[in-house]
């Protein structure tokens, strides 16, 4: 049985993360750190206000095996790390760093205490991603030259989660918050990118980070990926699509079911709890079951991207 801590309960935590524990047959809730005593009343369990508090406790010290790290990107890497010289497997919420040099030091701290170090990049484990790259190995739509995904919506930095245009907080907007997703799909299905060049402005708002960023991306085999997200369109876009010289694969919306490829349609629907089976997949992962599908060090190259798209706009 594996025992959980779960340090920040915020929308994610409370939809997602926490109901995949608690249904992950070897998985238990363990405990909960928040400052807000309230969002942990309804779990009936431990609590405690600080990562220090928990860690101090002699039950977590002896008891818990794992550590969701679900808090505001500028804590991801002091967390993280402060996890594993404690001794526990971490789960990351994406962004895994603010920059490049956080995350090469989270892979340190893993790689230094033997601990496995998940990031939640859990588009991974879409079925129809999964097939994608199935096909584009299997040579379904020739040799892939460009990959085109966007997402755009709606959001005018206020509300809940207004700390996302705090760039002391958040890192970035866009980029950080909706474009890492769709760069790490890119990483998964085309391997470790090579260049990257970018443009970020803000076109409708004007708070502290971009309200709109646009990525081009340079890997292996002459494949180019196009990564655009807009904080500032009403119209709704999750769009994903690989062109290759013989074909294409139409994924849009990427969180559909729907996948059409030269061969027909299928409907992949993902996981009800989108998180499930990344939790799932990390539980394995610390059993030795199987590798890790958005590990640290696959999670890495998507801040490598980041970073690049930042300085190179």
């Amino acid at each position: 049985m594996l025992n959980w801590i779960i340090l920040g309960i915020g929308d994610i935590a409370i939809r997602r993360v926490i109901p995949g524990i608690q249904a992950e047959p070897r998985s238990r809730l363990f405990g909960l750190v928040t400052s807000d005593a309230a969002k942990a009343a309804p779990y009936n369990t431990r609590t405690w206000r600080t990562l220090d508090e928990a860690l101090a406790d002699s039950a977590v010290q002896k008891e818990v095996d794992a550590i969701y790290v679900g808090t505001p990107v500028f804590l991801h890497a002091p967390q993280t790390m402060q996890s594993f010289r404690a001794g526990k497997h971490v789960l990351c919420e994406k962004p895994m760093a603010m920059n490049e040099r956080e995350a090469r030091m989270m892979l340190q701290a893993a790689d230094q205490s033997g601990k496995t170090f998940g990031v939640a990049y859990y588009r991974r484990s879409y079925p129809k991603v999964q097939r994608a790259k199935e096909l584009i190995a299997a040579g379904a739509i020739g040799q892939p030259v460009v990959a085109e995904l966007t997402n755009h919506m709606w959001f005018d930095g206020t509300g809940s989660r207004s700390w996302l245009v705090d760039p002391a907080k958040a890192g970035g907007g866009p980029l950080f918050d909706i474009a890492s997703h769709r760069i790490d799909v890119l990483n998964f299905l085309f391997g470790q990118p090579l260049r990257v060049t970018g443009q970020l402005s803000n076109a409708v708002h004007h708070y502290e980070v971009e309200d709109n960023a646009t990525v081009m991306i340079e890997y292996p085999g002459g494949v180019r990926g196009v990564v655009d997200v807009r904080w500032h369109s009403k119209v709704g876009r999750d769009e994903c699509r690989i062109r290759g010289t013989e074909g294409e694969i139409e994924m849009s919306p990427l969180n559909g079911p729907g996948l059409i490829h030269p061969g027909g349609y299928e409907n992949l629907p993902a996981h009800a709890n989108l998180h499930y089976p990344m939790i799932e997949n990390f539980v394995d992962a610390v059993e030795g079951k199987a590798p890790l599908l958005a590990s640290g060090a696959s999670s890495y190259w998507t801040d490598w991207v980041t970073e690049r798209a930042k300085t190179k706009s």
